[in-house]
């Protein structure tokens, strides 16, 4: 077993980096890939060889198809280590495997080789055995510890009720099928079949058999309070359950066994209660959905920057069994019921280990909606900018010149860790003119960077391996189980992200595609796909859709399930996406990363800190956990029982995108007391991390404590810079305020003593206005970022980094009422333009064929159903076209953003192509097509933008001089039309300027 917990009080300082917080949580699954389904090539420009190839080209940077030698692949039951599809059915989804779900141990066996693991999926769990699906909702909690030590809450599997067929015996259970939060389960003995299909939030478990009848084993005999016709309400061990046969069938008790022939039509479902209601009132609202089976749930979400709002749909698919009822009923947990959208919940609530999960009855679908509150590269220096501390920073920079990664070990995570603290480091030495150790530290990282995602460059076999059966891109030298068991990969994979974040600002060629972008974009799809059309990698892999949270594990081989320790080390992922993203122009990485960052950081305040006080047992005596379980939480980690270490672990590493964790400043007190009050006394070990998360709470009393004892020792990613930097700011910022939102994501509000300070960071080549949600209006110079009291500049573009100018303050202009930004698209603002009659590079779509610089009423003309493939040919395309346009070429690339919905048709990919005829003259110098964008079959609007990458290009770009730029849209597949939006609510951006 690769973790075991070791309760020592310190940390073992690495030569060869030993175990680090964030760095042994808990063992986590891995996603599979059937080697039939990945052709070569796939990952990007494959060396010849085809199947056999040794490497992939990825622009500048490559990966590897050779195992290193000794390197070690996921392991498991049998022959799953070369075939990981050994234990699913033959009609089982194509495509990457899911691998750190709740109900990953089902698929990827290694403990129990015939069922699974305990699958908590809340508000029930499950265990697959050789004879059935045991179900059990437990609603005691076991606490184990103390309030002021280690200690830990479970609400443990028991099995109350068996769910089988008699004499069913299947020699392995497997998977048949899986969908965003549900899996369907198979058990075959060769005469009897049975399969069934559970999920998060689902009260129901769904049922289908052929071969013989429907037998339930209750654990003791149960109490029957209701036995008419088709359903059949029990209570075992203190739980009531409902069981719902078809029309016409019957419930036959006989001591513990509780059987039905379900009128031979093989199909019914059974329902846990919450409890605490009237029972029989509830299993009659439960009835009318019995038989509408939930056979797929699907996820999606919009950001909206105007807004500073995402917007998370929770859809279902059922087949109904019987009569035509297709709604279902459902549990939200704290964070979805929190943000609920247009749904009323009944009562009562189920007990949960995330608290109580409040239910939906005759839904198909639900909806969340959240406040993204922004977030920043780093904080601004806004304080004394010529005294001593001034100097104290700056002291504190030059020492780290000589090595700015400080310890920077051989694999990926103490790889990771370094590159983090070169990049505080480079944020910090810019911002305040220290050009010298700026330009180090980008060095450094540039270096360490390139080295990484270039297979084969030598320096200690650093390198990524692309798996193609498990569908897997792994980093050797690897640590803490991230190639056998999978673990980890979007924390260690988070830092180098996050690092190539701050190199593309300053070296934009770097990070281009035909560079290192490329490998930089499979690390992301590797750990959390954003996706869904590739298939390469699982959608999601690391994170719980339902959940609403990450999985350091997959395996679940702990009776406790899953289990993820450092909540903050998977932020600091999504915080990498949206600083890649926005750094790059990547929008569909930056919403992901957004969809990430606001759902998780929601659901860290509940089940990590438990902000409202609601969701621990009361007795368990704790404002925090180190870890989570799928079944309850500790306070412990797996390598300390330090309380700086047990509650640093979620804080670390700190940086801009780590605000969140002072949503709650009196929380952030709270939790420092805990600590000071657990340790019995100050923190000894990483102050830096416990002072800067206090900062969050009281900055003054932070920067006391940095000043009283400024002799510490810093935490491997860490350095004083940073440290003092931050502290020192947040003194002078106060807290952040997260009832104002920005329409733009790197953005943040502090206040202090009733003022607020608005801070806006643009890393684009124009200037940008931001406005936020009070009107109040902050212009932010290109590549700069801006505050509204005491001001800095900071940030740069060009490669080597930028300068800090001298001026004037940025322009702070409050509106006299709330204003709400119009609808633009989702890249950044192009800023002013000269004066005369500028060219508007942001072209709106129009009724009528119109590409216009302004935006007009909102509408929809149908694109005409493919009939056919028509992939790179437009074929009954709508035209756009605008004429007349005169502007000088700016070097960047074309970018569109288009709002498309097929409804519910199945196989639709809509296509765009943009013309350039320079001078308006009839020839056309220019011409883009850009890949398909498959639309998905529920209705509603998706983005087809210009991430989906180019198909075709010929020509090359110029200035406009009266010259027409054409934008066509067709179907390139598919049969049926597809809806674009026009007037306001599709784009086409022209890389152009006055």
């Amino acid at each position: 077993m690769t973790h075991l917990r070791d309760f020592s009080p310190d940390p073992v300082p690495p030569t060869a980096p030993a175990p680090s917080p964030a760095r042994r949580r808990g063992l986590r699954a891995t996603a599979l890939v059937a080697a039939s389904v990945l052709a070569a090539g796939l990952l990007g420009v494959v060396v010849a060889g085809g199947g056999t190839a040794t490497a992939g080209a990825v622009g500048a940077g490559s990966y590897t198809e050779t195992r290193p030698a000794g390197a070690l692949l996921p392991k498991g039951c049998g022959a799953i280590s070369t075939n990981p599809r050994v234990f699913t059915t033959a009609d089982a989804p194509a495509g990457a495997i899911p691998t750190n779900d709740w109900w990953s141990s089902l698929i990827w066996k290694r403990n129990n080789c015939t069922g699974s693991e305990v699958l908590h999926a809340h508000p029930l769990a499950a265990k697959a055995e050789n004879n059935g699906l045991g179900l059990s909702y437990t609603t005691t909690p076991a606490i184990s510890g103390t309030a002021t030590g280690v200690g830990e809450f479970h609400y443990p599997y028991t099995e109350d009720v068996r769910v089988g067929m008699p004499g069913l015996s299947a020699p392995v259970v497997k998977a048949a099928g899986w969908t965003d939060w549900t899996v369907t389960a198979d058990w075959s003995d060769g005469s009897r079949t049975m399969r069934a299909t559970i999920g998060h939030g689902l009260p129901f478990s769904y049922y289908t058999v052929s071969g013989g009848t429907a037998q339930l084993t209750t654990a003791g005999t149960p109490t029957v309070w209701r036995n008419s016709g088709a359903t059949i309400g029990f209570t075992v061990r203190g739980h009531d359950y409902v069981a719902y046969a078809p029309t016409g069938a019957t419930w036959t008790v006989n001591g513990t066994g509780i059987s039905s022939t379900l009128a031979g039509k093989g199909y019914f479902s059974v329902a846990a209660l919450p409890g605490g209601g009237d029972r029989a009132a509830l299993a009659d609202t439960y009835a009318r959905y019995a038989h509408a089976h939930v056979t797929g749930t699907r996820m999606s979400y919009t950001y909206d920057p105007s807004a500073g709002t995402v917007r998370t749909t929770y859809a279902f698919t059922t087949t109904p069994r019987e009569g035509s009822e297709t709604k279902t009923v459902v549990a939200l947990y704290p964070h979805q019921w929190r943000s609920l959208t247009g749904a009323t919940p009944i009562s009562p609530t189920y007990v949960s280990a995330r608290g109580a999960m409040r239910v939906l009855t005759g839904v198909p679908s639900f909806t969340t909606t959240m406040r993204f509150t922004g977030l920043l590269p780093e904080v601004p220096a806004v304080g004394d900018s010529s005294g001593a501390d001034l100097s104290t920073v700056t002291g504190y920079l030059n020492a780290e010149q000589g090595n700015p990664e400080g310890l920077s070990g051989p694999d990926t995570y103490w790889a990771g860790k370094g590159l983090g603290r070169a990049a505080r480091l480079a944020e910090i030495a810019d911002q305040l003119g220290q050009t010298s150790v700026r330009d180090a530290a980008l060095n450094a990282m540039r270096n360490r960077l390139t080295n990484w995602l270039t297979a084969g460059s030598g320096e200690a076999g650093q390198l990524f391996y692309y798996d193609r059966n498990w569908g897997t891109l792994i980093g050797y030298p690897a640590s803490y189980g991230a190639d056998e068991d999978l673990n980890d990969h979007h924390f260690h994979y988070g830092y180098f992200i996050a690092a190539a974040a701050t190199l593309a600002k300053f070296d934009p060629g770097w990070a281009d595609d035909s560079r290192y972008g490329g490998m930089v974009d499979l690390l992301i799809r590797d750990a959390n796909n954003y996706d869904r059309a590739d298939s390469r990698f699982p959608y999601l892999r690391d994170f719980d859709i339902y959940a609403g949270h990450d999985w350091a594990s997959g395996l679940a081989p702990f009776f406790a399930g899953n289990n993820q320790e450092s909540s903050s080390e998977g932020m600091n992922f999504a915080n990498a996406l949206i600083q890649w993203g926005q750094a790059t122009g990547d929008t569909a990485v930056r919403d992901a990363g957004v969809y990430l960052w606001t759902t998780q950081s929601a659901a860290i305040s509940e089940y990590w800190f438990d902000v409202y006080d609601q969701n621990f047992p009361a007795a368990f005596g704790h404002k925090t956990v180190g870890m989570v379980w799928g079944d309850g939480g500790s306070y412990s980690t797996w390598f300390s029982a330090a309380p700086e270490m047990i509650q640093g672990i979620n804080m670390l590493p700190i940086t801009g995108g780590h605000l969140y964790l002072g949503d709650f400043p009196e929380y952030v007190k709270a939790n420092y007391a805990e600590l000071v009050t657990n340790k019995g006394g100050p923190p000894t070990v990483w102050q830096d991390i416990v002072w800067e998360f206090l900062a969050l709470g009281d900055g003054e009393q932070a920067l006391r404590n940095f000043r009283a004892n400024s002799g510490f020792t810093s935490e491997e990613g860490e350095s004083k810079a940073h440290t003092f930097h931050w502290i020192r700011n947040l003194a002078a910022l106060g807290t952040v305020d997260t009832t104002v939102t920005a329409n733009h994501p790197l953005a943040k509000v502090f206040v202090k003593n009733g003022a607020r300070t608005y801070v806006a960071s643009n890393i684009t080549a124009r200037p940008l206005t931001v406005t936020f949600s009070n009107g109040v209006t902050l212009a932010v110079p290109a590549g700069k970022t801006a505050t509204s009291g005491a001001y800095t500049w900071s940030g740069g573009n060009a490669t080597g980094g930028g300068t800090v100018p001298t001026g004037p303050p940025p322009t702070v202009t409050p509106t006299p009422t709330p204003t709400t930004a119009s609808p633009t698209p989702t890249t950044a603002s192009p800023g002013p333009t000269s004066t005369g009659t500028p060219l508007k590079p942001v072209r709106y779509l129009r009724s009528g064929g119109g590409l216009d610089g302004t935006a007009g009423t909102s509408g929809t003309v149908n694109v005409a159903a493919a009939n056919g493939n028509h992939d790179g040919t437009p074929t009954n395309p709508q035209v756009f076209t605008a004429t007349g346009l005169t502007g000088t070429y700016t070097g960047g690339a074309t970018a569109f953003d288009l709002a498309v919905d097929a409804g519910t048709a199945v196989g639709n990919g809509v296509q765009i192509r943009v013309s350039y005829d320079l001078t308006g003259n009839g020839s056309v110098e220019r011409v883009e097509t850009y890949r398909y964008f498959a639309t998905d079959p529920v209705p509603g609007a998706e983005r087809y933008r210009q991430t989906q990458g180019l198909l075709s290009s010929t020509g090359t770009l110029g200035n406009l001089s009266g010259g027409t730029v054409r934008v066509e849209v067709w179907n390139a597949i598919g049969g049926a039309p597809t809806i674009l939006g026009v007037g306001n609510s599709s784009t086409v951006t022209l890389p152009y300027g006055s």
